[in-house]
């Protein structure tokens, strides 16, 4: 009699042979496109480690819909060499889908590759638009970040509430290329929008990464605004918050940072006083209503870092979420059958509504992100060597509130929509 496969398994144990491997499903392969070095470098290393943590949840979980997930890793640099890597990890790697980007000029280089590749992507930022026109209006495959327009959004909506009647003279320093202009012209529409006397008295555009801005601080001191507006995020901000403090520029004015969360343990007290607006945007590391997943990953960051996690940790658990979640629906759907095609799984994604890091969050039916953002005033607190937010001045406002809606002008989206200040 033919032997059932049980019956041999069975046989081989008891009497001490090796047990034949039962076929396992292969591991799902997500790629990483993330700076680790450079100007951006601390950001994507700590968006490496909300992957890090997102991934070992699942996998003690089961994996998803059973299937483990292993990460691999392509550093992001210009947009030539990061294009080149994202094949990699196509054609090569074979990976099920690609996750990272922090760099706009990256990710407006990479997405229409990827989009026209059909390669299923999760931006984890870089979602600067492009004179703040949609780039990429109609994408099936490729999902977006949150607009990074909407920090400037909510950086100018705070500024107003917290600071109105206490500023005439305004002036901006920002990096010079989309992100930065776009943000100062947001502002400014803001205050125009409100009915904020205001006059413009200098406007500095440093290049992004540049490490000398004695002459940018004169020319802000010499102008002597009441109130400066900057949306400088990269490793150059904690050198202009030196130096600009060495100078007195700090002291006797208002600031507004709407994306200083990105360099907050950085920013020491001794040189950023109390008082500015600063944007953690996603993910505030102490955020007195944080959720029990929050709180978990705050912990398991500092115990491997000493350090304190910002929003790119959120940002990069919150692709990792939306993708798992997109396959799972795509499994149900097929009724545990074949499984689905990366067509499903994109379809699917569309619409996920998740729990991330920084709260609640979902994909819109456009592919561009939804989530909960935070800014607030910052204090001095003897636990930290470096500002946090004041808790009773911080704002949380819901994504769906900071950017436009789809097809719309941005412009004329902030003339027209309604907002709660």
């Amino acid at each position: 009699m033919r032997a059932t496969r049980r019956q041999l398994i069975a046989g081989a144990a008891a009497i001490g042979l090796p047990m034949p491997a039962l076929a396992q499903p292969r591991p799902l392969r997500v790629g990483i496109l993330a700076p680790r070095a450079g100007v951006a470098g601390t950001v994507g290393e700590v968006g490496l480690k909300g992957v890090e943590f997102a991934v070992e949840k699942i996998n003690a979980a089961g994996g998803v819909a059973g299937r483990r997930v292993e990460l691999v890793v392509e550093e992001e640099t210009n947009p030539r060499e990061t294009v080149e890597r994202a094949r990699r990890l196509s054609l090569q790697e074979r990976v099920d889908c690609i996750q990272g980007v922090v760099s706009s000029g990256v990710s407006l280089a990479l997405g229409p590759v990827l989009e026209e590749s059909r390669i299923l992507t999760v931006f984890w930022d870089g979602t600067t638009q492009d004179g703040v026109n949609e780039t990429m209006p109609r994408s099936r495959w490729v999902f977006r970040s949150t607009d990074n327009e909407a920090e400037a959004v909510m950086g100018s909506l705070t500024a107003i509430k917290h600071f109105r009647g206490q500023f005439v003279t305004v002036a901006g320093i920002n990096p010079d290329y989309s992100y930065g202009r776009n943000n100062w012209a947001a502002f400014i529409a803001f205050l125009k929008r409100f009915n904020i006397e205001h006059r413009v008295v200098a406007e500095q555009w440093p290049r992004v990464g540049g490490m000398d801005l004695t002459a940018n601080v004169a020319a802000l001191k010499a102008a002597s605004p009441d109130l400066v507006f900057s949306s400088m995020l990269f490793a150059d901000l904690p050198v202009f918050m030196r130096q600009a403090h060495a100078s007195g520029l700090l002291e006797g004015r208002k600031w507004v940072f709407p994306a200083a969360g990105f360099q907050h343990t950085s920013l020491k007290k001794e040189f950023t006083p109390p008082g500015m607006v600063f944007g953690h945007n996603t993910l505030y590391f102490a955020d007195p209503q944080a959720t029990p997943l929050a709180k978990e990953f705050v912990q398991w960051y500092n115990e491997r870092t000493r350090d304190w996690p910002h929003w790119e940790a959120d940002r990069a658990f919150f692709a990792m979420e939306v993708w798992r979640r997109g396959v799972e629906k795509a499994v149900q759907a097929k009724g545990g059958g074949a499984w689905p095609s990366q067509a499903e799984i994109a379809d699917a994604i569309r619409g996920v509504e998740v729990v991330s890091l920084g709260g609640p969050g979902r994909m819109r039916p456009d592919g561009i992100a939804e989530q909960t953002f935070v800014q607030g005033v910052t204090a001095h607190d003897p636990r930290y060597d470096f500002p946090i937010l004041d808790p009773a001045k911080i704002d949380r406002v819901d994504g769906r509130q900071l950017q436009k809606g789809p097809g719309q002008d941005f412009w004329r989206w902030i003339a027209e929509a309604r907002f709660d200040i």
